[in-house]
């Protein structure tokens, strides 16, 4: 679980900036409210300096080029949710026929 965290949190982020801008400890904030991700200030600030471009800033937004990565990771993701939530519910069904 810890991987699928760490592999998606970047695609939070850049959803969130796709809503509008946001300072870093609003994202912060954000995403330590959803369920599941468990996030920090020390993952967050070193994540949101890899994604920077040009001078240091303090309010974060989305460029072009982070849409378009969130757009790939968009269509990726769902065909990835599906495929995982077939093979669950496929073992739920067997699960059932078992009892």
């Amino acid at each position: 679980m810890s991987q699928l965290r760490k592999g998606t949190l970047e695609y939070c982020v850049l959803a969130l900036l796709d809503e509008g801008q946001r300072y870093g400890f609003e994202l912060v904030r954000t995403l330590s409210e959803a369920d599941g991700l468990m996030v920090s200030e020390g993952t967050i600030y070193p994540l949101l300096s890899r994604l920077r471009s040009g001078p240091p800033r303090r309010y974060y937004h989305l460029t072009d080029a982070g849409r378009r990565a969130l757009a790939d990771f968009s269509d990726e993701w769902t065909t990835f949710r599906d495929s995982v939530d077939a093979l669950l519910q496929h073992k739920e069904k067997g699960h059932e026929r078992e009892r």
